[in-house]
């Protein structure tokens, strides 16, 4: 390595030299009756020998920097570079360049890890072969020949200790067109470096690009940065050893499958940085995001969307509530690598921005995991098409293999029953009651009217499949969840009890007092069907994606059964008040009201089909 033996040598001949002096003056010392001539004598054999290794204790030695030139190996130390990602970037400022243009080259790294040794050279993408030449601040650094190229590599200058430099490099003013990759090696300590640190590529364009590769613009988006890392260099390797990974389908592989979303998080030593990778099929973008809870809103968020060149880049987010969420400044973001690849986007960087969000912050602060894709337009995101949220809160600096969210089979049941009970078989009951009672009339089922007894079964059902529902969910939870929901759902099932009961203590259809009943029952029905639904989209909002798919089309099913009733009550109303006998008026009732209510039971099987889907689907 290039500080540390350089150091090792220096110190061995100052050792050599110490022991040297000791034992001369040992020998000429030791005997106290030596003459003053033989004291004389020994300072100058001292002398002597101070003159004579002075040249043996040279500064940094070169030759050792200009070997390292070919491989940007560091040779000599006996040691071996580090094998994680490297907390020091090398970036340039711009993605194309010209002949004859300069170039400004930045070496950084976190600014609590400074780095005391570099090499940087510039070399043709495929090859080994230095291109170009540098320039360098006064001072701050020396420049090489390497490969008998003068001026084609820089290093670092004695005592050097920071965490940025900046030099200066120039493309070649004439000669082939050629693809240009920085490299670079850094030293830490004396046991800790790198090596081969690449940047991302510069290729040659007619016109200067004069915009910063990753640098934030004014509508929060970044310039697009070359693609210098393919989608199959990701993969779940170490996944739950040295770093947390959140993948769809479960424990997928993106080195292996396509069709793998993966996000994964590694901690850099000293605790202070962690290295991010994501990556999926999509047509726009892939994000991912830490939250307090499993929803969506107060979330810090990584993005990596196409631009409109259909080339990559890396923004930073922050949602508020379900709106879109809004750019933030990158931060502290380097070594960023993205990619574009048969549809598959990937996006890898090392950030030191310490993950914040409503009320915590913190690498080691645990965290709701949240995977969403979908399109983009001009680097712009849209809603997303699908989400993925992980089971339980994740801290960074555990490695952990996360599962995703799933909903239990037994709080799909009570959703199941619920929506059956009050969208489709309730409705049935109602209807029946209200714009059947004419249809097969005189026929008759138990002593009983043949609307009545559908009625009676359909609404008993109903009754039948709330209790269920209530009992499944209750023997999960074992507790009171927050919000509306648990309320409604309980206002629905006490309701519903007190329906049938009501039913059955009714007065008979001759009593004075039966308008009250008919009132009470109707009224009552009308109520719990208004809190059932209300509850149906609270429920589904729990479970939903954040896209609303479910919300949606819960949302059409309502409207598809109001939209009916209107019709159903405007048809009745019509029919009755024109000038037709009663036989007449019952006839048109029946095929009218019939026909109508067939049709809404289509939709509305469709409807519930949809929505038994969604909810199995979660």
């Amino acid at each position: 390595m290039i500080i540390s033996y350089q150091h090792y040598q220096f110190h061995l001949r100052c050792f050599t030299l110490l022991i040297s002096s000791t034992v001369i003056l040992e020998v000429f010392f030791t005997d106290s009756n030596e003459s003053p001539e033989h004291h004389f004598i020994a300072m100058d054999l001292l002398v002597l020998l101070l003159l004579c290794t002075a040249p043996l204790i040279p500064g940094h030695r070169l030759e050792l920097v200009i070997d390292s030139c070919e491989d940007m190996q560091l040779h000599h130390s006996g040691l071996s570079p580090q094998h994680a990602p490297s907390p020091f970037t090398v970036t340039a400022e711009q993605r194309r360049y010209t002949l004859g243009e300069d170039v400004k080259v930045e070496l950084q790294g976190p600014a609590s890890t400074p780095f005391t040794g570099f090499l940087l050279e510039a070399i043709e993408v495929g090859s080994e072969t230095p291109v170009g030449s540098f320039a360098i601040p006064a001072g701050a650094a020396k420049l090489l020949t390497c490969s008998q190229r003068p001026n084609s590599a820089v290093s670092h200058t004695s005592g050097f200790n920071s965490s940025y430099i900046q030099v200066a490099w120039r493309s070649e003013p004439s000669g082939d067109i050629k693809a240009v990759q920085f490299r670079a090696s850094f030293v830490l300590n004396s046991t800790t470096f790198w090596v081969n640190v690449t940047s991302p590529v510069l290729t040659f364009t007619n016109a200067r690009v004069a915009r910063s590769a990753g640098s934030l613009t004014g509508n929060g988006s970044t310039d697009p940065a070359p693609l210098v890392k393919s989608a199959r260099s990701i993969s779940s390797a170490d996944c739950g050893v040295t770093k947390v990974c959140f993948t769809q389908p479960s424990n997928c592989d993106p080195a292996v499958s396509s069709s793998c979303y993966l996000m994964s998080a590694m901690m850099l030593p000293g605790g202070t940085a962690v290295r991010y990778e994501m990556t999926g099929p999509s047509q726009g973008y892939i994000a991912f995001g830490f939250s307090a809870d499993q929803m969506m809103g107060n979330d810090d968020i990584y993005v990596c969307v196409t631009d409109s060149s259909g080339q990559a880049v890396v923004q930073h987010m922050y949602s508020t509530g379900h709106t879109t969420p809004q750019a933030v400044a990158l931060g502290n973001v380097y070594n960023v690598t993205m990619s574009v690849q048969n549809g598959v986007i990937s996006c890898s960087f090392t950030t030191t921005n310490i993950i914040s969000i409503q009320g915590t912050s913190g690498f080691n602060q645990s965290y709701y995991l949240l995977f969403v894709y979908g399109p983009s337009s001009n680097g712009q995101i849209r809603i997303h098409t699908n989400d993925f949220i992980s089971n339980s809160k994740i801290a960074m600096s555990t490695p952990l293999a996360v599962s995703q969210d799933t909903i239990p089979d037994i709080v799909k049941a009570h959703g199941s029953l619920m929506l059956i009970a009050w969208m489709t078989t309730g409705t049935l009951g109602m209807m029946v009651a209200r714009y059947l009672k004419k249809m097969a009339k005189g026929t008759r089922m138990c002593n009983k009217d043949l609307w009545f007894v559908v009625h009676v079964g359909v609404m008993c059902l109903t009754v039948a499949a709330t209790i269920i529902a209530f009992i499944l969910i209750f023997s999960y939870a074992q507790d009171w969840s927050g919000g509306a929901h648990p309320v409604l759902g309980c206002l629905v099932m006490i309701l519903s009890f007190i329906q049938p009961i009501g039913a059955l203590l009714r007065c008979g259809p001759q009593h004075h007092l039966r308008y009250l009943f008919n009132w009470t029952h109707f009224l009552n029905a009308v109520v719990i069907k208004a809190l059932a639904v209300a509850a149906i989209f609270t429920g589904l909002d729990r479970i939903d994606s954040s896209d609303g798919w479910l919300m949606k089309v819960m949302g059409g099913f309502f409207a598809w059964e109001v939209l009916f009733i209107i019709i159903l009550e405007v048809h009745d109303w019509i029919v009755k008040h024109t000038d037709s006998t009663t036989v007449e008026m019952e006839s048109a009732l029946v095929k009218g009201d019939g026909l109508l209510i067939g049709l809404f039971f289509i939709g509305n099987i469709c409807f519930l089909v949809a929505l038994l889907v969604g909810i199995g689907q979660k």
